[in-house]
């Protein structure tokens, strides 16, 4: 018989209680918010290297999801140790290794990337570059919340709540970095913040580590409940992976798709990724505040709804398709983590549990990051996984069970009924055609709410999904023919238009060039093919060229950074030299390929592009020689901002010749960019010129452009100096010049919309 504990005692016990709590939620909350800030940080650093691709950020996540992995099971073999000294120092050593290697750098040796490749260069260098800093961060979480139940506190039995307070902070790191740190700070100075964020980890870990030296050694043993657990089976881990594997893959799927067929805004990635962390933090509270049921129930609605977003497109209601992808993927991600905290194994078994979730969360990335790039040429990975989020569901008793054997016969019956006309063709497949959104909604809709009904198998909701996608790319929501080229750099469309007449290269939803190939009256274009979309002779860039060659009196020397269709390849007149400069190989295949276009094999059949990054591989031409650099790199919305730094301006006005001009294409839907040139141009002493036109030929597939045009003097460039058309900008003394060490994309956000308004 145990004797009460007096008050003092008891009074001291609480305090101790109090302290750890603190001092615990403290550590893994902290440690949190650095292994999620040092993704974009350090990433920012190694956009220039690949030219700023959305793709960078693919790999780079999964890079961090397997080196969680890594932590995480490090942890759970360092958790075996039964001696708690040892976990102790043998972590604290780790961390005071990792971070004698601060502040964050990229490695050297690792300056310019191969030709080719360029997604396992990118896992080596973040590898060599902050592998060990990341390595010791990810294990803090499974590695302090195993401490945490060895301190014998009230709440050690079920230290899960822990891992909410982790993704807390992550979640607040992901979104304090674009609206707080990167507009507010250099990069040196975040990676300061960071590095001195670090050490003090190291303390709050330190003494999270002499909490547990100081408890005693069997007060787990005496207070946990689940000291009998016995140990999950291997189906139960196996289903823990692919739980974990399913979000993690749609994570990356669903940023894929809505930058590439719905919009390629600026910070875009922000917000699946903030939207994943948060389901983390939702499941594993004491009390959710969405019950899990619920989320079931929602499941296969939000299931549904993906697939018809799908088959209606990505153009038609910008913000009403943008938020219902996210809803849809919230629901999903929240049914599959939640399924993960319903079956989370006792306090005893944690550190595996975790392992088992990082390796499924580095599958899931594997598979979206790095295998599906290479294999589709369209984002096919997230239809695939939106089919496999079926499968996470739970088991069900289904309600008249003796009928579901009629249940893959009649859906059988449907597929052919729905598939068939495609090879037939005649008024069937083209009332399926014309009303395709109608059917595919129907099919996905009504079949997964009969399921719900009838409390159907997952695998029969799954042969409803997979139906209805094979629907979506049987009867495509693009008008006219489409085929689609994918590399490291994104996927690329070219669309035939339904009559034949325009050839139109796409990335994502912006227009990067496009060639007559049919006159009005269906006869094929001859000769040589006409600039049009941004480069049309009476557009900003159209009149830059002429301007300058006018100025000049005779041949001109031209470097085009940036290819697309080969548009600017027939801007060039006999005698010129123009070089072109491309970081993208399958640019420079479909430009060449007459089915597709035919600019380059009529103006510049000889032509040679320059492949690789261009800040690395301009820098290298010689000095004084070019009469006009075009940079072409800033008709997508999302932009290589590496280009447009005060450096970059550095390097373009070496290249010039005396009399040279730098012509800048900074035409976007989401920023407003002709600030920064000005700016970057006045930090080089150089004077700049704004042209921003709307053509009123939308329908010809000529556009408005914004072009700036920099120069040394206002003779440099000729006619534009005295045209109306032109105007001579002043740099804005109270906007930040954007540096190698700085950029703003939040601000250039702003003042699109604040310029939208006026």
């Amino acid at each position: 018989m145990s004797l009460p504990m007096p008050p003092a005692a008891d009074q001291t016990s609480v305090s101790r209680n109090r302290l750890i709590l603190i001092v615990y939620t403290a550590a893994i909350f902290t440690s949190a918010l650095l292994l999620f800030s040092v993704q974009p940080l350090f990433t920012k650093m190694v956009l220039p290297r690949l030219g700023g691709s959305p793709a960078v950020w693919s790999v780079a996540m999964v890079f961090f999801q397997s080196l969680l992995l890594g932590g995480y099971a490090y942890a759970h073999y360092l958790m075996q140790v039964r001696n708690r000294i040892v976990p102790v120092v043998v972590h604290l050593v780790l961390l005071v290794v990792a971070l004698l290697t601060l502040p964050l750098s990229i490695a050297t040796g690792w300056g310019e990337p191969p030709t080719s490749g360029y997604a396992f260069w990118l896992l080596g260098l973040f590898a060599v570059s902050i592998g060990l800093p990341f390595f010791a961060l990810a294990a803090n979480n499974p590695l302090l919340q195993a401490w945490f139940v060895r301190t014998g506190h009230p709440n050690g039995p079920d230290p899960y709540f822990l891992y909410a307070s982790s993704n807390i902070g992550s979640f607040l790191a992901l979104l304090s970095y674009p609206v707080l740190l990167e507009p507010m700070f250099t990069l040196r100075t975040q990676n300061l913040i960071w590095t001195s964020l670090y050490g003090v980890l190291i303390v709050l870990i330190a003494g999270c580590g002499l909490l547990l030296l100081r408890s005693p050694a069997n007060v787990v043993v005496e207070q946990s409940d689940d000291a009998d657990a016995p140990a999950p089976d291997w189906a139960l881990r196996l289903r823990w992976i692919f739980l974990a594997a399913v979000p993690s893959g749609l994570l990356i799927a669903v940023t894929a798709h809505i930058s590439t067929d719905v919009a390629a805004a600026p910070l875009l990635w922000v917000l699946p990724l903030s939207l994943y962390l948060l389901t983390w933090v939702l499941v594993f509270q004491s009390r959710p505040l969405l019950p899990h049921q619920w989320v079931l129930m929602l499941q296969p609605l939000a299931i549904a709804g993906a697939v018809v977003l799908l088959a209606v497109g990505g153009e038609r209601n910008l913000l009403l398709t943008l938020g219902g992808h996210l809803l849809c993927f919230f629901i999903i991600a929240m049914a599959c983590h939640g399924e993960l905290a319903r079956t989370r194994p006792a306090s005893k078994y944690l550190t595996g549990f975790y392992v088992a979730l990082s390796f499924g969360g580095m599958v899931g990335g594997l598979f979206a990051g790095l295998i599906a790039p290479f294999t589709f040429s369209w984002i096919a990975e997230y239809p695939i996984l939106v089919a496999l989020a079926v499968l996470c569901r739970p088991p069900a008793d289904e309600r008249f069970s003796r009928w579901s054997r009629w249940y893959w016969p009649l859906l059988a019956a449907a597929a052919v009924a729905l598939i068939a006309p495609i090879y037939s063709g005649g008024k069937m497949f083209t009332w399926l055609d014309d009303h395709r959104i109608y059917v595919i909604s129907g099919v996905a809709i009504a079949g997964m709410m009969l399921a719900i009904l009838l409390k159907a198998d997952r695998a029969k909701l799954a042969g409803i999904v997979i139906l209805a996608l094979v629907l979506i790319r049987v009867y495509p929501s693009d008008d006219g023919r489409v085929e689609t080229v994918r590399s490291f750099f994104g996927v690329h469309k070219i669309v035939v238009t339904a009559n034949g007449q325009y050839h139109v290269l796409m990335h994502g939803t912006t227009i990067h060039g496009a060639e007559k190939f049919r006159n009005d009256d269906t006869s094929p274009v001859t000769g040589r093919p006409e600039a049009i979309t941004y480069y049309h002779k009476d557009g900003g860039i159209g009149q830059a060229i002429a301007a300058i060659r006018a100025r000049k009196g005779g041949p001109i020397r031209v470097a085009v950074i940036g290819l697309g269709a080969g548009t600017l390849t027939c801007a060039s007149e006999p005698g010129e030299g123009w070089k072109f400069f491309e970081i993208d190989q399958t640019m420079v295949d479909t430009a060449r390929d007459p089915k597709y276009f035919t600019f380059i094999r009529k103006c510049e059949p000889d032509l040679k592009p320059v492949i690789g990054d261009a800040r690395l591989t301009f820098a290298k031409e010689p000095d004084g020689v070019y009469d006009l650099i075009i940079v072409d790199a800033y008709s997508s919305d999302a932009i290589p901002i590496h280009l447009a730094t005060e450096e970059a301006m550095e390097i373009y006005k070496q290249k010039l010749a005396p009399q040279g001009a730098v012509v800048m294409h900074v035409s976007n839907r989401h920023l407003e960019l002709s600030s920064v040139v000005v700016g970057i141009a006045d930090a080089n002493d150089l004077k700049s010129w704004v042209y921003s036109e709307d053509s009123g030929r939308d329908n010809e597939y000529i556009f408005s452009t914004s072009v700036v045009v920099s120069a040394r003097k206002e003779a440099d460039v000729g006619t534009l100096a005295s045209s109306d058309k032109w105007a001579l900008t002043e740099a804005e003394h109270n906007q930040r010049v954007w540096t190698d060490d700085y950029s703003n994309v939040l601000g250039a956000v702003w003042r699109r919309l604040r310029d939208g308004e006026q």
